[in-house]
């Protein structure tokens, strides 16, 4: 089985959104900041699937 090439980035970044999401109402500014770390893996994910599309 092949794991194509941007699907852990992907994956990895709505884990990670997700995380930061769900601390929000604790602490605002370090939750953003993941939830914009994991968006930033997600969307860099997605442009590596799009581009390596066989």
């Amino acid at each position: 089985m092949k794991i194509r090439e941007g699907m852990i980035p992907t994956v990895l970044g709505t884990i990670v959104t997700a995380t930061g999401l769900s601390l929000k109402p604790k602490t605002s500014k370090l939750a953003w900041g993941i939830a914009g770390f994991g968006l930033a893996h997600i969307v860099l994910g997605a442009i590596d699937l799009i581009d390596n599309r066989t």
